[in-house]
């Protein structure tokens, strides 16, 4: 079955609710950054474009690919005869204000970005895209149970625990093999035993510092709680947290002890004061096996003058026996406007999702195409990981976007107060029950 990403029932946007980090390769259109991007200081365009009326609009929420977009759009043209205008919205500029001004202004663009959880506040504005051939070509496009198939996916990003391919194969552990706590458990305890002849600091840098890195704790780490092991459609935990801020107590408690495991194994320079930067910094030297983020750090840490060139993937939280899925799924979704030019619109979308369109977005954009069909790979070093993993079917959902807005901010504080040890294992359940009761219940 299709796994598809349901938008039913979602309310306002949840602005921080996956936010994360510095160093991203891809930049949000909410007010803080979205999953694993960072807001960019690209000037956005103005339309200028489109001011002669001539083909369709489309507003594009990531500054960092706007050349590519532009070099898509002529290739379209070259190929169609038809126009596509891009206007890019980033930096400082924040899209979803900017189409509210645009729609008081009857200045929609005919394609314009929104993340899952705004679908709602465009209720009755976007056109039905169901049927469209590219659909049985993804199973990451968004569908809503009242508005049908309204978002195209055109990237995919994903968040487990990283890792150093070369510190592993070193180590003697297959990343395959990490699918039950047992696994994890002899992993580390072998990788930790061979610290010195590996160069390495720590099994994990993690931290969980909550004034810097509560957007990564709250969020993504918490997430694995509501989806590892979970298929993409399966909201059976989200749901549950949803209704009144409700937790399934032994898979939290089994979760518990994973990030017990975590605690004890990681770098205790990072665990509780460290950094965003600290963190990365520290991947890209080599000093850790594992890392707490998803596929944005790519950029800082192929950047780093302390990359050597090493392999990395995802293995799973696999913190009960067979969870070998991570978190993947796009960060956005393009929507055609119902009011606008819809079949051209359509047209354009169709042309996205072929071969012309993706040998840029994905070997020029360096973006992860969301299409079985795509045979090009990304320059993301995290892309070949990623990529097995969909084509496996094993992707969970990103459904940590769905929680009551401002509650990774309480987590956060659980996460941290469990790594300095001020609590224990069944401390740490208890307290996150209670915190995220409160917080539903207020």
């Amino acid at each position: 079955m299709k796994k598809k990403l349901l938008a039913a029932a979602l309310a306002a946007a949840m602005a921080v609710g996956l936010m994360a980090c510095g160093g991203s390769s891809s930049a949000s259109s909410s007010d803080a950054p979205a999953q694993g991007e960072a807001a960019e200081t690209t000037e956005a365009t103005d339309g200028a474009a489109a001011a002669s009326g001539e083909g369709i609009r489309l507003l594009n929420g990531k500054p960092e690919i706007h050349d590519q977009l532009t070099e898509m759009a002529a290739k379209y043209k070259e190929e169609t005869g038809k126009v596509v205008n891009i206007e890019t919205i980033g930096g400082d500029t924040n899209a979803s204000d900017e189409l509210k001004k645009m729609y008081q202004a009857d200045n929609m663009p005919d394609i314009f970005v929104i993340e899952a959880n705004q679908a709602a506040n465009w209720d009755g504005l976007l056109a039905d895209l169901t049927g469209e051939a590219w659909t049985n070509d993804t199973d990451y496009e968004l569908v809503d149970s009242k508005m049908g198939t309204i978002g195209f996916p055109y990237t995919v990003e994903a968040t487990a625990l990283a890792y150093n391919a070369e510190i592993l194969e070193k180590a003697g552990v297959d990343p395959a093999t990490l699918t039950s706590p047992a696994a994890w458990t002899a992993a580390v305890e072998k990788i930790d035993g061979m610290k010195d002849e590996l160069g390495i600091t720590a099994v994990f840098g993690w931290c969980a510092e909550p004034a810097n890195l509560g957007w990564s704790s709250g969020t993504h780490v918490f997430a694995q709680y509501l989806d590892a092991g979970l298929a993409q459609d399966d909201t059976t935990y989200i749901d549950l947290l949803n209704d009144g801020g409700k937790i399934d107590e032994a898979r939290m408690n089994n979760f518990a002890a994973f990030i017990g495991m975590m605690n004890k194994y990681s770098d205790p320079a990072l665990l509780v004061d460290g950094t965003y930067d600290n963190q990365v910094a520290g991947f890209a030297a080599g000093k850790y096996a594992f890392v707490t983020q998803g596929n944005w750090i790519n950029g800082a840490v192929i950047g780093s003058a302390d990359y050597t060139g090493w392999k990395m993937g995802f293995a799973p939280y696999a913190f009960e026996d067979g969870i070998d899925t991570i978190i993947a799924g796009p960060p956005s979704f393009w929507t055609v406007y119902s009011e606008g030019n819809v079949d051209e619109a359509k047209a354009f979308l169709q042309w996205v999702s072929d071969d012309s369109a993706q040998d840029i977005l994905v070997n020029k954009a360096n973006l992860i195409s969301p299409f079985n069909d795509c045979k090009y790979t990304a320059a993301d070093p995290f892309a070949e990981s990623i990529m097995s993993y969909m084509s496996a079917g094993k992707t969970s959902g990103w459904h940590t976007m769905l929680k009551k807005d401002g509650l990774q901010n309480k987590t956060c504080q659980v996460f941290a107060e469990y790594a300095k040890g001020t609590m224990d294992q069944a401390t740490f359940v208890s307290t996150m029950a209670q915190v995220i009761s409160s917080y539903y219940n207020q």
